[in-house]
This record gives structure tokens, sequence and C-alpha cells, in this order.
């Protein structure tokens, strides 16, 4: 275990601060996609439930104001479903220009190596190249795993949305 505690600290030193800023934004971004799992799944079911009920105890499905009153609560649910998905894609797009901010600091390395002792020392232009190419990498791979779980989140919230509007039935005539 510490080994592999040795192996990441090197890996995020070889990085540079951009590596560590790249961690910190995916880390929060997959917060954000674990905590809208969990609502989907745990949360969401409930609160379509009750406003299922309520819908179903009111007499009134059929009048203007009561189609007025289905729409609010609609808008509502998806709203909520909907909630944080805006700051998910963000940090989606943000991995990939964090990625290449690394590879423009890292290049300037190699150049500032470049300047100082000619381009014969590969060695000292190494941690250059390293530091360009790690955090592109990993600004990548980053929005990659965010691309296709946002995805995911979003159609799953447009599905349950509609499914919603499906279950608060609607009567047609009345005085509408």
């Amino acid at each position: 275990m510490s080994q592999m505690i040795l192996d990441v600290q090197a890996f995020l030193e070889t990085g540079g601060d951009v590596l560590n800023f790249i961690g910190f934004i995916t880390i929060v971004m997959w917060t954000l996609m674990l905590e809208r799992f969990y609502y989907f799944y745990s949360v969401f079911p409930k609160v379509a439930e009750s406003a299922q009920k309520e819908w179903q105890e009111r007499e009134d499905h059929s009048s203007w104001g009561a189609h007025q009153i289905r729409r609010l609560k609609v808008s509502e649910l998806r709203m909520q479903l909907e909630d944080g998905l805006a700051y998910i894609r963000v940090l989606v797009a943000l991995c990939p220009l964090l990625g290449l901010l690394g590879t423009v600091t890292g290049m300037i390395e190699v150049f500032d190596v470049m300047a100082v002792a000619g381009s014969g020392n590969a060695k000292a232009m190494a941690g250059g190249v390293s530091k360009a190419t790690i955090p592109t990498m990993a600004g990548m791979v980053a929005a990659l795993s965010g691309l296709i779980l946002s995805a995911r989140l979003e159609q799953f919230a447009a599905d349950e949305g509609e499914r919603l509007a499906d279950r608060l039935e609607i009567e047609h005539g009345g005085d509408a």
C-alpha cells in the first residue's frame, strides 16, 4: 500500500502543479456525479411518488388551473433532476483545457532548459516533456470518464422527467 502511495506521489510530482489541479477538478466532478446518481436512484423515486400521490389526491384534473398546477409541478421536478448537471458539464469541458495548460507549461520548461543548457541535454529536457505530456493525458482521461457518465446522467434526467409527466395524468374536457 505504501509503495502505491509513493508511486502516485511520484506521478503527481512528475506532472507538475497543473496535474494536481486536474486531480482536484476530477474529484469534484466525480463527487457531483456520484451525488446525482444517489439522488436519481435513492431520493428522486420518493419525491416522484409523493408528487404523484399529491396529484392523484386532487379532485380536479381537467380545468385550466389544474393543468397549470401539473405543469408547474412537472417543471419543478425536472429542475430538481437537472440540478448540478451544468456544473458537471463545465468541469468535463475544463479537464482537457487544463491538460492543454499542462502541455504549455511543460513546453515552456523544455524551452527554458534548452536556452540554458542547449538542446544536447536530453536528461534536463525530459522533466519538461513529462510535465507537458502527463497533464494532457490526465485531462483527457478525466474528461472522457466525465463525458460518458454525464451523458448517462443527462439522459436519465430527461427520461425520468418524461416518465413523471406521463404519470401525472390529465383529464381532457370539463371546464378547460
